[in-house]
């Protein structure tokens, strides 16, 4: 696995794939800014789905009302991939608080996530110590585009490469959108989750 992982990268240098590198579609980005809020008015509710955990077993959003959510579109195979280091970091340090991190591998960008949903458990757990919340693979972005990700969307755009980031409040409200660069222990992210946790 890590030699794929050299591989890819590699890869994705030679082919110019800037999103490799974390950049995604900068166009994008650059529309949206690093980051995007929603208004307070008429904000996409997400927790009116049931997506199946990565073990297969079948998870009802609503579960996590009341909790903080981060959403993230994940990849084993992609320049971004040490992120998850940091996500489980900002897991473990504030899911008492009330933050969930949800994590959602995809094969959208570069096919940087083509290993079975078995693998990909494993990869995280082996190679990160993942204990967040895992998900089967589903589709992020164009034709195909899974319901839960046509709701996030509404808020910031679709994901623009791997690790794109989608906060939700309490009450299951999708309120911001983090572009891939973001890393999980960006000052401006971690205020925002907090304001979050904070508000109640």
């Amino acid at each position: 696995m890590h030699g794929n992982l050299i591989k890819m990268a590699s890869v994705c240098l030679v082919a110019g794939l800037v999103g490799c590198s974390g950049s995604g579609d900068d166009a994008e980005d650059k529309a949206n800014g690093d980051s995007a809020m929603a208004t307070d008015a008429g904000q996409p509710y997400v927790l009116d789905v049931t997506m199946n955990r990565i073990d297969g077993t079948a998870q009802p959003l609503d579960a996590y009302e009341g909790k903080v959510l981060l959403v993230v579109n994940v990849a084993s195979q992609c320049g971004l991939t040490p992120q998850y280091e940091g996500l489980e970091a900002l897991y473990r340090e504030k899911h008492d608080q009330g933050l969930e991190i949800l994590g959602f591998p995809a094969n959208d960008f570069g096919s940087q996530e083509p290993g079975t949903n078995e693998e990909i458990a494993q990869f995280c757990t082996g190679k990160y110590d993942v204990t967040f919340p895992m998900f089967e693979k589903i589709t992020v972005k164009g034709e195909g585009k899974h319901e839960l990700y046509q709701t996030l969307s509404q808020v910031g755009g679709e994901p623009s490469w791997n690790f794109t980031k989608y906060l939700v409040d309490r009450h299951g409200r999708v309120v911001k959108r983090f572009d891939p660069r973001t890393v999980p222990n960006d000052d401006a992210l971690r205020a925002e989750v907090d304001r979050l946790l904070q508000a109640g």
